[in-house]
């Protein structure tokens, strides 16, 4: 009985609150294989690809590159990026990148030679027998970071993981509309797929290792369940479609039926989640020894005509990839990348590909639908319902709207992982996200400015105390130099005195002249 129920649990399902079930899209992209797109004549490679400060600069212009090549230095949670192709460096400049707001961020650009000649390769065939330490620091010198949206350093990340990591989770949900990237990578590269698992969890040894993956993607679900037959160390576990499954904390709930605590890390219950695109990065990285210079990325919405999933080199710009895909824009044509839930509109098609862009959404306007009007809210709990992280959208609206900073941190906003389910299912149109996004900004803002603020006070008051002393240490010595004199002055004096006294007695001795001296 007892292992009846240790199976049973071993198989278990949870259910996070909330989430919704849009249209998922999925097919318009989805069932072709994974296609090269031509080489663009110029590429523009950000500097700060992933949560973290850039890397130190190593080359400059006129240099040439090759492709995998280091464009910077990674030091400490400095991630390095690689050149995506060989070519000239024709500029190191701040150039518009893949921000809702088109921050213009230093970038390196190169114009591609059309050779596309690779750096010496010294794949690791033999990783087992490298040690931990070798392994992460290859796959951070890489430049691997986590494909899945966050952009976290990988090789930091499975640092930080330490001996603690009791459950790898390797996150193929993609739950979001229109995109399939990692769907489509799954049906076409399994077996590279699971390798990079391996890799993984040969770093961290974990004593369970679970894929989780929606029941909405049969064709890979096939192929993981062919190529993982014979292995018993990795169980695939097909969940139900609903969004956002694929959020972090939900996931780990569903699998798990563990909660990450408040304002903490997976890590804190044993848990690491990796995407099943970093997963194939890593095992590029280790086994054939090729930085991460593209990744695959869905090419989708009506305004395409040849919607896929590209294999796209970092850096390349947009405009090129939508272009080569048939592009047909409308009038006033919205370009997304992204999902439409989370993604955001581009202002040009100049930006570049970096490390998370995962869909380029091109939608038709019969897919957009009429443009709504924000209108007031109604209270009507809608947004609560479906919120996955059993906030209350309501309130921190409220708080948002009117910049009561203290109460929406004490109603946890910073918990919001920005899904979109509760603008889906707002009868009042409120853009409740972008209310939320702001808020948090400002109240980062806030937070820097009060820790500038704190660190200015510590330094000036540093200041003050090493002032003090240096105050302190002044009057001292001049008390001792006023009291040194004095005692030099006794003395001379004291001498002075010995020395006339010794005079006047040698002037009141009699003289004494012997008979026959003549007096001197």
């Amino acid at each position: 009985m007892l292992k009846l129920f240790s199976a049973f649990r071993k198989n278990k399902i949870w259910d996070f609150n909330g989430g919704i079930h849009p249209p998922e899209m999925k097919t318009q992209s989805n069932g072709t294989p994974l296609r090269q797109v031509p080489l663009a004549q110029r590429f523009v490679i950000p500097l700060k690809q992933h949560i973290g400060a850039e890397g130190e600069l190593c080359v400059s212009v006129g240099d040439n590159v090759l492709r995998g090549q280091p464009l910077t230095r990674g030091r400490g949670k400095m991630l390095p990026v690689h050149a995506p192709t060989s070519g000239t460096v024709t500029a190191i400049a701040p150039h518009s990148t893949a921000h809702p707001s088109a921050l213009a961020e230093l970038s390196v650009i190169i114009d591609a030679d059309g050779e596309d000649c690779w750096i010496p390769r010294d794949g690791w065939a033999d990783y087992r027998s490298r040690s931990r330490e070798e392994l992460i620091e290859r796959i951070h010198q890489f430049g691997v970071a986590g494909l899945g949206g966050a952009g976290f350093p990988t090789g930091v990340k499975l640092q930080g993981g330490g001996d603690k990591i009791e459950t790898l989770i390797i996150n193929a949900a993609e739950c979001e509309p229109y995109i399939t990237a990692d769907d489509r990578l799954m049906q076409d590269c399994a077996a590279q797929v699971v390798e990079g698992i391996r890799i993984l969890a040969h770093i961290l040894q974990p004593r369970e290792i679970l894929i989780g993956i929606e029941d909405n993607k049969p064709q890979a679900i096939s192929m993981l369940r062919a190529v993982l037959a014979d292995s018993h160390d990795i169980s695939l576990r097909v969940i139900p479609t609903k969004y956002p499954s694929g959020g972090a904390k939900q996931l780990t709930y569903i699998l798990t039926g563990k909660q990450v605590p408040h304002g903490g890390r997976s890590s804190d219950i044993g848990v690491l989640m990796q995407n099943v695109g970093t997963a194939y990065a890593v095992k590029r990285a280790v086994i054939d020894g090729e930085p991460i210079t593209e990744r695959v990325v869905t090419l989708t919405g009506e305004a395409i005509a040849r919607p896929g999933n590209v294999w796209a080199r970092l850096g390349t710009p947009v405009r090129h990839l939508l272009n080569d895909a048939g592009f047909c824009p409308s009038a006033d044509q919205m370009v997304i990348m992204g999902g439409p839930l989370m993604g955001f509109t581009l202002p040009w098609l100049d930006v570049p590909v970096v490390k998370i862009t995962n869909c380029l959404l091109a939608p038709s306007a019969n897919e957009l639908g009429e443009p709504q009007e924000e209108q007031s809210c109604i209270r009507c709990s809608a947004c609560a319902d479906a919120c996955p992280a059993d906030l209350l959208p309501q309130q921190l609206y409220w708080f948002s709207k009117g910049q009561q900073h203290d109460k929406a941190t004490t109603h946890n906003i910073a918990d919001c992982i920005e899904c979109g389910a509760c603008a889906w299912v707002c009868p009042s149109n409120i853009p409740l996200v972008q209310y939320f996004r702001q808020e948090k900004a400002e109240i980062a803002a806030i937070r820097q400015e009060e820790k500038r603020a704190a660190e200015a006070k510590a330094r000036f008051e540093a200041r003050q105390a090493r002032l003090e002393r240096e105050k302190a240490a002044r009057l001292e010595r001049h008390k001792s130099a006023a009291v040194q004199p004095a005692a030099k002055d006794k003395d001379a004096i004291a001498a002075a005195l010995a020395r006339v006294k010794e005079k006047q007695a040698q002037a009141t001795q009699p003289i004494v002249i012997k008979a026959g001296e003549t007096p001197g």
